[in-house]
């Protein structure tokens, strides 16, 4: 029997597409895949932050095999049906038997397969544009949670210079009334302003855990293990110019990634249409007949013939898709248009008083808290004077702070929408 299939499987291949038996698609590498990672006890700078958030983050390696999975459906696609053997026995008894071997083979028209392939690669290019946004959001959120340490570090430092003020004018204000110069209420409004200053203390302290729990969580380590996050917080990110950022815009991650699918949209709607026209089966088999003993040839060609289901319901679905992922492309297009501008606008104002601040502010107010300070301990002040100096002075410090936290805010903000780095910070 075999004898007979030998040719008609030979015949089979003859009559598939010649491009089918050449064209291959090399899958692209998985990916680092997601372990955790735990970073080395010792100071951690942006660069090496980023690195390991790249390299460890679960959600990023998430992403790339997404991506490696979707890059496989592009050789899926590219296959030809499989051909099927069928064989048909005519009469129980052996000497009058008539036996039938075929051989069918599925032949795709319509154009089919070009169009699978044409869906299957607008796949990976979505998938590929969904990496590089999730890579710009990781990118973004390690930026944000460094300077954050950074800035959590400053204000406990801060912390600590203002307990050594305020104890310093607990002692002032306990020798004036030992001298019996002041009051003893001053010396009770001294401890309770020191008081106050050890409670911003623990929540600087407390501020700071958690900024550095936030950190090593981008890379997956729940228990960070760095000493302390190196880098200068006062290096103001530089302010690009709008049109600049507005050109860049156009190839944002997530602009990409909504074009893209609508153009997977446009291709699966091809797949669709491609399949309203019938695909034909050809037979090729032999007919034995028991009585006589002779072996015919058996040729046929199976069409159907679409009456009913031309696959309409289908195509109106795909089309109605593409619709919405073209409404959905103009409005990533206005959403990112306006987080862009006010991100810049957030930046430039946050620059504007943070230049304020270092430059007339806070030379202001220590000049003003020393000069109350010194005053008091010649009794040219009353105490009330050196706590308002004081409070001013602390909260010039912390309103500094907040504000280079919301312009770095800012930077990696415009750096998550754009997907790049086009903010370097002062030297």
């Amino acid at each position: 029997m075999y004898r007979y299939f030998l040719p008609l499987g030979l015949a089979a291949l003859a009559l598939m597409p010649a491009s089918a038996q050449n064209t291959t698609y090399a899958p692209v590498a998985s990916g680092v895949t997601a372990n955790r990672v735990v970073e080395p006890a010792e100071s951690i700078t942006l660069e090496s932050a980023l690195k390991l958030a790249l390299d460890g983050n679960a959600d990023l390696s998430a992403a790339r095999n997404e991506a490696a999975a979707v890059d496989a459906t592009i050789q899926q696609a590219g296959l030809i049906p499989n051909p099927e053997v069928s064989v048909q026995v005519e009469d129980a008894r052996r000497d009058t038997r008539t036996t039938t071997w075929l051989l069918n083979q599925p032949i795709e028209l319509g154009g089919k397969r070009s169009a699978r392939i044409g869906a299957a690669s607008r796949a990976y290019d979505t998938a590929y544009a969904e990496l590089n946004t999730k890579r710009a959001e990781i990118r973004a959120a390690v930026i944000t949670a460094f300077f954050n340490v950074l800035n959590a570090q400053e204000r406990l430092r801060l912390a600590d210079a203002s307990l050594l003020l305020a104890q310093r004018g607990s002692l002032v204000a306990s020798r004036r009334v030992a001298a019996g110069k002041v009051s003893p209420v001053e010396e009770t409004k001294a401890r309770v302003a020191e008081a106050n200053v050890r409670l911003e203390l623990s929540q600087a302290k407390s501020e700071l855990v958690i900024a550095r729990k936030r950190l090593a969580a981008t890379w997956g380590n729940p228990l960070p293990r760095f000493q302390q996050a190196q880098g200068n917080v006062e290096s103001l990110p530089v302010l690009p110019q709008w049109p600049e950022l507005n050109m860049r815009l156009a190839q944002s991650p997530a602009l990409t990634r909504a074009r893209h699918e609508l153009e997977r949209r446009q291709a699966v709607t091809e797949v669709e249409k491609s399949r309203r026209i019938p695909d034909v089966t050809v037979s090729m088999g032999v007919k034995k007949n028991g009585e006589t003993g002779s072996n015919q040839a058996v040729v046929g060609l199976s069409i159907p013939f679409p009456m009913f289901d031309r696959n309409q319901g289908n195509i109106l679905e795909a089309l109605r898709r593409t619709d919405k992922a073209r409404d959905e492309l103009a409005a990533t297009e206005i959403r990112l248009d306006g987080e862009l501008a006010q991100a810049y606008e957030r930046l430039s104002t946050a620059r504007q008083e943070a230049e304020a601040l270092q430059r007339d502010i806070l030379p202001g107010a220590q000049s003003a808290y020393d000069a109350a300070t010194t005053g008091f301990e010649f009794g040219k002040f009353n105490f009330l004077d050196v706590l308002d100096a004081q409070r001013t002075l602390l909260q010039a410090r912390s309103q500094y702070l907040r504000t280079l936290s919301e312009a770095h805010n800012a930077a990696a903000e415009i750096d998550r929408i754009l997907g790049e780095a086009p903010l370097a910070n002062k030297p």
